[in-house]
């Protein structure tokens, strides 16, 4: 992969990931029909996708639908693989409904370090071979949520004394 193609904001990682989930289900996917789908306007759409080809991430003119290269795929595959170990994560340990899994995974797919992702992978794993202990923690979290809105640590957890050894 060029150097190039490995610096994406998170902006083209959005219009990655949807020209790869046109591509994986092999549904032709023009400008216009980008647009309509990330809610932006077209000209924004043009912008993004001129720098995509810059990149050789696709291939694309205003008249034909847009295809992924190689490249593109292997990008789009790290950008759709963290917003899928995202989105497991929280609907499996944390019990979250798809679409706010979902919208939450967009978000924190741009940021998060490789290691917490990983960590978020195993432990989904864990949680899924291991049903009991997810069952208890789902048990237990409602005494947890009862107390939601007291202090983490104690009346006066965010004092001076905590920073006198700094």
């Amino acid at each position: 992969m060029t150097e190039k193609a490995k610096n994406l904001s998170s902006g083209l990682e959005d219009y990655v990931e949807a020209i790869y989930i046109a591509h994986l289900n092999n549904k032709p996917l023009k400008g216009a029909e980008l647009a309509r789908q990330l809610n932006i306007s077209r000209a924004s759409v043009s912008e993004a996708l001129a720098k995509l080809v810059a990149k050789n991430l696709i291939k694309y003119n205003s008249y034909e639908a847009i295809s992924i290269t190689k490249e593109g795929i292997e990008e789009a595959k790290k950008v759709y693989e963290k917003h899928h170990t995202l989105e497991q994560f929280f609907e499996t340990v944390l019990g979250i409904t798809k679409s706010e899994a979902s919208e939450n995974a967009c978000k924190i797919e741009h940021i998060i370090s490789q290691n917490v992702l990983n960590e978020m992978r195993s432990f989904t794993k864990f949680c899924q071979t291991n049903k009991e202990i997810l069952d208890t923690y789902k048990k237990e979290k409602s005494k947890y949520e009862e107390n939601i809105h007291e202090k983490p640590y104690g009346e006066h957890w965010f004092s001076k004394a905590a920073y006198t050894d700094i």
